[in-house]
């Protein structure tokens, strides 16, 4: 007992409580001791996210659930999830009319005779080199391997592509180089037992540029555009089972290991005249895809689809899933691709059949468990072969020794792989610039059709419009960005529960910080400062100070750091009452982490600030002393990135100033030649799926509007440069001019940096925060 006292004692003197002069009225005492905060919110942070992918199992069993097969909604069910995995993975584009070319690396000879496209052959199949047109600007490139015509093969043929991992070429499948094993050269089998084989290049992980793969610099230009370099090599493959097609065989199948395990994979889940699909090394019941390589990282495959559903979209076809070692990959982040064990591989398919609300089983599926990285081993090439008809499929117990000899004297794998990786990133960069048109017209002109010119001018006088249709419209483009491009979670927001303590106290102002909740186990930090000897009664203004990258809230208030000028404390000083939040873009590269978390949730880093925000702002509104109809934001640098997003979102902001930041946003991060672009950075979160297709900067401040909205920019600041950054200003411009409304909008331009200037800011929300 008296043990316990002496605990008990020693405790209390450890954490002192929190005097009750040191409390805001209206909150709880803040128990947190000298600790980082900004650790602390961002350990949470990621523990509700980690909680969501957790639950994202269980949640997905409402959208999947379904009767036993003769269900009649079922179909139509099936095509609006295949609808939406084409979405997400980027499959969308129109394929090109179906044309397969068989080439030759080899010049003309002296008499001018075209050289063969033969590469190898042996007694049972010769191998050529093709291409074959995929979408618009994409022509794929590799090897196609058919069998030399008998009796037996006269009236009926087996096609399959086969599709290779990461860094594998289509002549290591073949058995035309040493680098792979016989056991794991998967084009060799399937030629071998009589298939037609088509394999296409896919781009390898080898760095480009500094650390960044070819991959994923594919990924993150595509990424913003909503496309994707899985989309583009699953329409590769699309496209060469349409040539296949063509051919008159009497099954096509897809196939693939590692990476090319994956995309036969995700082509039979997209496309139903797929007649069987084999799977080597990717199968898993894994949720935390998020840890795997960055070119994998797909918006919403977690919250949508995990394996069972996607195999779901292959059923009743055949689908062989052959459980091998998977590819090792370790990248510079951290990322991992790591072979599970059997029984998680067996447990998950096991779940294909729950969906289908079978009880046992999971009708359609083959698997094969094999040891030693063996690929397209003996028993799963029988099974495969016997499910789709093939019964007169030579498949050796013994893997096949290639003994053919590639003929070409003029090729390299390397510059094949060159070709198709730049015709990849030029169908990219060719979407940027019809974009900006796009863009204008889906937001502009379709929320307000007489902005469009010619419509509601004369040669005498430019009328002006009334801006009531175009704030109607722009409700529904608000909630299609906060829900598709920003994302949201589908769990509630908690009870705010403020929590505060007093951290300064001068002549002039106080200070506290101040904690809320957010969601389950995730908090939001941030700094309040009222000026001293307010009126009693009186409502005062708010502005929103926003740091930026690797910033704290005292980062704008008291540490007399260069960019920030102390701005919160200056405004204080004139009257305001300011508040610094933390947002969560502190800790490299945990927040990049946390946004790659929530991505796979349909949800990005910003999903997480606009919540925060949203309690901020709740929160600062029920203060007796504050003006609910009068809270600004002003941000610097990613405080800016987040004065473009947040008030576009939350109109309970009532206006927006832009500092360090305001900019060409899709250039910015998906042009490969745009000055100071994220291309070439470390910045590898700021892609958001498809916001390019559909939101700029303009379009961001369209949804502020009519609201009043500022940029501050310095002639220096290297996160863009001043013509770019008017072009994007000019739309904005325009769009508050058509209204009559054009006061409400300014761009103030200094001699300096990135910071705050500090001067014509603080007169703009003089004029619309100021009675």
């Amino acid at each position: 007992m008296m043990r316990a006292i002496w605990l008990a004692l020693l405790v209390s003197c450890a954490v002192p409580s929190v005097r009750a002069e040191d409390v805001l009225p209206g909150t709880d005492p803040l128990e947190w001791q000298d600790e980082d905060f900004s650790i602390r919110i961002m350990d949470g942070a990621h523990a509700f996210v980690e909680g969501q992918l957790a639950k994202a199992r269980e949640k997905r069993k409402a959208q999947w659930r379904r009767s036993p097969l003769a269900a009649g909604d079922s179909e139509e069910k099936l095509k609006a999830h295949r609808d939406r995995l084409r979405e997400v993975l980027g499959v969308v584009d129109e394929l090109a009319p179906t044309r397969l070319e068989f080439v030759s690396s080899e010049s003309p000879g002296f008499d001018g005779e075209i050289p063969s496209s033969l590469v190898s052959e042996s007694e049972a199949f010769q191998v050529h080199q093709v291409r074959w047109d995929v979408i618009d600007g994409l022509v794929a490139e590799g090897l196609y391997a058919s069998p030399i015509p008998t009796e037996e093969f006269k009236t009926e043929s087996h096609a399959v592509v086969v599709i290779p991992d990461a860094g594998e070429t289509p002549e290591d499948l073949f058995g035309l180089t040493n680098r792979l094993e016989p056991e794991k050269q998967m084009g060799l089998r399937f030629a071998a037992a009589g298939y037609r084989v088509l394999i296409p290049t896919i781009l390898n992980r080898d760095f480009y540029h500094k650390e960044i793969s070819h991959r994923e610099w594919i990924y993150r230009q595509a990424f913003q555009m909503g496309r994707h370099v899985i989309g583009y090599e699953v329409q590769t493959v699309l496209a060469g089972v349409e040539w296949l097609r063509t051919s008159l065989p009497t099954t096509v199948s897809v196939a693939g290991y590692g990476e090319g395990g994956m995309l036969a994979f995700f082509s039979g889940a997209c496309e139903t005249g797929i007649d069987a699909v084999f799977v080597s090394g990717f199968f898993s019941g894994l949720e935390e895809p998020w840890k795997e390589p960055i070119d994998r990282n797909v918006f919403g495959m977690a919250r949508d689809f995990g394996h069972a559903e996607i195999a779901n979209l292959i059923f009743p076809r055949t689908l062989l899933i052959e459980h091998t070692d998977f590819p090792v990959v370790v990248d510079r982040k951290g990322a991992v691709i790591e072979t599970p064990d059997a029984a998680a591989v067996e447990s998950e398919i096991n779940r294909v059949g729950e969906l289908m609300g079978l009880l046992s089983g999971s009708p359609g599926i083959l698997f094969s468990n094999q040891e030693k990285g063996v690929r397209a081993g003996y028993p799963a090439m029988a099974a495969f072969s016997q499910t789709i008809g093939f019964v007169d499929a030579d498949v050796s117990r013994v893997p096949p020794i290639a003994l053919m000899m590639d003929g070409r004297s003029n090729f390299t794998s390397e510059a094949r792989h060159t070709r198709v990786f730049q015709q990849m990133e030029q169908v990219v960069q060719r979407s940027l610039s019809p974009a900006d048109e796009k863009r204008r017209e889906h937001f502009f002109y379709k929320a307000e059709p007489g902005l469009r010119p010619g419509k509601w001018s004369t040669e005498a006088e430019h009328d002006f419009l009334k801006p009531d249709a175009f704030i109607e419209k722009a409700k529904e483009f608000r909630e299609e960005f906060a829900s598709e491009l920003i994302g949201e979670f589908d769990v509630g927001l908690v009870p705010l529960n403020p929590r505060s303590k007093k951290i300064l106290d001068n002549e002039k102002w106080t200070a506290w910080d101040v904690v809320l909740d957010v969601y389950p186990r995730m908090e939001s930090w941030g700094v309040l400062v009222v000026p001293k000897n307010l009126a009693d009664g009186k409502r005062y203004p708010v502005v929103v100070c926003q740091h930026g990258r690797d910033g704290v809230p005292r980062d704008c208030i008291d540490q007399d750091k260069s960019a920030y000028g102390n701005f919160a404390a200056k405004l204080a000083e004139r009257g305001y009452i300011a508040f610094a939040p933390h947002n969560l873009y502190r800790h490299e590269d945990r927040y990049r982490w946390l946004d790659r978390k929530a991505n796979n949730l349909g949800c990005s880093l910003f999903s997480l600030i606009v919540a925060s925000h949203r309690q901020n702002v709740d929160w600062l509104k029920s203060l007796p002393f504050v003006d609910p109809d009068r809270i600004g934001f002003y941000g610097l640098s990613y405080g800016g990135e987040s004065a473009m997003r947040i008030p576009a979102i939350i109109e309970d902001y009532c206006l927006s100033i832009c500092s360090g930041d305001f900019n060409q946003w899709n250039r910015k991060v998906a042009d490969v030649n745009f000055p100071n672009g994220f291309m070439r950075t470390v910045e590898w979160e700021m892609p958001y799926w498809n916001l390019g297709r559909k939101y700029d900067y303009a379009e961001m401040a369209g949804l502020i509007f009519p609201r009043p909205f500022m940029v501050e920019r310095g002639h220096h600041d290297r996160v863009s440069r001043d013509e770019w950054v008017a072009h994007e200003y000019a739309k904005v411009r325009w769009l508050y001019s058509q209204f009559e409304q054009a006061d409400k909008t300014e761009i103030e331009l200094f001699q300096g940096g990135h910071s705050i200037k500090g001067e014509g800011t603080f007169r703009f929300l003089d004029k619309w925060l100021k009675p």
